[in-house]
């Protein structure tokens, strides 16, 4: 119905001579420029939606709900007691399968831990270092340099010791998962039996909140499972949210140093706004107050 519009249109304007056949032939290309502009944006918008709403979750599959964190304000920091929290519970649950292999006890300084605390707990475990002057390999104490030591030898026996399934490391977990802290504590927290229909090989759980509903991880927070120094309440839910907290740190370790930076600017900015427009007003003010006017001969 449009071409057929659109020839009548060119036919009307071209017979009446209000524009050259050339001119006309531009016209028209450039409606249709026009239409398949709309057409792609429009494609582009239907992707979009329906990527979207692919990656929300299936049938089986959950979003997880938006939690509100303490650290999720635009100029609010994270609970640093809750980030000690969280290493206690990756140390004492979380560190026997998953591994952090991209922090070092040094990051824990001014963080979580002092500087004596932080190389207490990197003397709890020991490296293998070397060569020495004999040529061979020693086992010492860990140093403030060293990264959390990972669980297994290789991926090849982590993949052997669960079954065939390899557990990610926890490093940048919240940075690569959708939903980032909720997914994971909407992981740790959303363990429950299949519902009817639903096949589970030995081995697996149900989660619905892991894409798939089956997951290898077995549920690993329980109530009081660990002792919190600080005496806390370990219930399950409080362990999900401080380790939660943790990884987020662990993934955006600038996330503090951002919003200070952030705040700085608004700050800086807005002076400067207000300088600005006071400076714009007193230039421009002799000309938008100056009068013009005709006077013929």
């Amino acid at each position: 119905m449009s071409l057929l519009l659109s020839r009548c249109i060119n036919s009307v304007v071209f017979r009446r001579g209000l524009a050259t056949k050339a001119e006309v032939q531009i016209i028209s290309r450039n409606r249709w420029l026009k239409y398949l502009g709309l057409g792609t944006a429009s494609t582009a918008l239907l992707l979009t939606a329906a990527l979207e709403h692919s990656v929300a979750g299936g049938d089986l599959e959950l979003h997880p709900p938006h939690l509100p964190w303490s650290h999720g304000g635009t100029f609010q920091a994270l609970d640093h007691s809750s980030i000690r929290r969280g290493y206690e519970v990756y140390k004492q649950v979380c560190s026997a399968c998953h591994s952090m292999r991209f922090i070092a006890y040094r990051n824990l300084i001014d963080v979580s831990h002092t500087e004596a605390e932080a190389k207490r707990e990197a003397e709890e475990i020991m490296v293998t270092d070397g060569p020495n002057e004999e040529g061979l390999m020693f086992q010492r104490a860990g140093k403030l340099s060293d990264y959390f030591p990972s669980p297994y030898a290789n991926d090849e026996a982590a993949r052997a010791a669960n079954n065939g399934a390899f557990p990610p490391d926890l490093s940048y977990i919240t940075a690569a998962r959708h939903g980032g802290e909720d997914y994971v504590f909407a992981l740790l927290t959303g363990y429950c039996d299949a519902p009817a229909g639903i096949a589970l090989r030995e081995g697996q759980y149900f989660n619905p909140y892991f894409p798939g509903g089956a997951i290898s991880m077995a549920q690993a927070l329980y109530n009081e499972v660990i002792e919190y120094s600080d005496g806390t309440p370990p219930t399950a839910s409080q362990m999900a949210k401080d380790v939660s907290t943790f990884l987020k740190w662990a993934a955006e370790p600038e996330h503090d140093t951002r919003k200070q930076m952030a705040l700085k600017c608004t700050m800086m900015f807005s002076m400067l706004a207000v300088i600005t427009y006071y400076l714009k007003r007193h230039k421009w003010s002799s000309l938008k107050s100056r009068k013009i006017a005709f006077k013929p001969k």
